[in-house]
């Protein structure tokens, strides 16, 4: 929970089986109340990773449906759990979930950058 809303993490996978768990482990779970894998028919064992990681919410496409197929399925899933916030993250680690707030007890005012944030990469963040 955060100021009394239900957060839930979700993660559109294809292959990422090596970085799935370095996320899930800085997710910071002070605030996250559900967390959602969506695995878009990966080649490699992301569910299997997953179900080790003890993630209850874990939707497998039988066929890859592309990323905006995978992020229906991630907000669909959120939204059927009550999410009040929905927070996606990449499991391929793309960015650190450590920039979510809680993590440092900060609370964000604007969305986490995506890998195109900064059009050049000697730019400071913010």
């Amino acid at each position: 929970m955060l100021n009394n809303k239900k957060v839930v993490v979700v993660l559109p996978a294809y292959n990422a089986a090596l970085t799935l768990e370095k996320t899930w482990r800085e997710i910071p779970f002070e605030i996250v109340d559900e967390v959602v894998l969506v695995d878009d028919a990966s080649k490699d064992n992301t569910v299997e990773v997953g179900r080790q990681l003890g993630i209850k919410h874990i939707i497998r496409h039988d066929k890859n449906k592309g990323y905006g197929g995978n992020q229906k399925s991630c907000y669909n899933k959120a939204l059927e759990l009550g999410a009040d916030i929905v927070i996606m993250l990449h499991p391929d680690y793309q960015y650190t979930p450590k920039l979510l707030p809680g993590n440092d007890q900060h609370h964000c005012q604007r969305p986490v950058p995506g890998r195109f944030w900064f059009p050049h990469p000697w730019q400071r963040r913010p």
